[in-house]
């Protein structure tokens, strides 16, 4: 693997997983649409625009248009660069300075990096879920898109509140989504990092 500075490093993972936020955010935009379907509603006592995942991008499109797929994609662009970047930036700093090279620094240095990457972008990823999840009223699903009130009390309050109002499944509901976004996502962001990599790697070279 090509060696390349921390601070490459950073523009080059916010970069790799921003091209993979472009081809996946229509699954997150169906993802975010399942899971708040029924928000503190017993199961089946609640219409259900969104069934599966197919029926699902139909619903959306016919609603939002097929740009509506895309919605949320520009917060989504923010908050993959800023927490990937962060990401490859603490964990190339950690390499650099020879931390993943002792017992159990791998594990440190990657536990650190990515709870950074998360504080950091958590802003962008909660203003791109309530991007994705407005629409029109006829299939608007969740307390939130109409900003109503605060609903929940924490992350404890939260998870309490599905459990009893919709059951302990409802806490999987996108989950199908979930991985068939999470899966390419990865391949593509490690697969356009790498490329990337490779380029900045010869890109040195030719300079020195």
């Amino acid at each position: 693997m090509e060696t390349v500075p921390p601070a490459v490093d950073l523009v080059l993972g916010a970069s790799a997983c921003c091209l993979a936020c472009v081809f996946t955010n229509p699954l997150e935009v169906v993802k975010t649409r399942l899971q708040l379907q029924g928000e503190l509603q017993a199961r089946g006592t609640y219409p259900r625009p969104y069934h599966g995942f197919i029926a699902s991008v139909a619903a959306v499109a016919r609603a939002d248009g097929l740009w509506g797929l895309q919605k949320g994609l520009a917060a989504g662009l923010l908050y993959q660069g800023l927490m990937n970047g962060v990401r490859f930036y603490c964990y190339s700093l950690a390499c650099q300075a020879g931390l993943t090279q002792q017992p159990g620094g791998t594990v440190v240095a990657g536990a650190v990096a990515g709870a950074l990457g998360a504080f950091v972008g958590s802003p962008a990823y909660l203003i791109k879920t309530q991007l994705q999840a407005q629409t029109v009223a006829a299939v608007a699903v969740g307390h939130q898109h109409n900003h109503q009130g605060q609903l929940y009390g924490g992350l404890t309050d939260c998870m309490v509140k599905i459990w009893r109002q919709e059951g302990p499944l409802a806490l999987y509901k996108g989950l199908g989504p979930a991985y068939l976004r999470l899966g390419p996502h990865t391949i593509l962001s490690m697969l356009f990092w790498d490329e990337l990599r490779k380029l900045a790697g010869r890109a040195q070279h030719k300079g020195t």
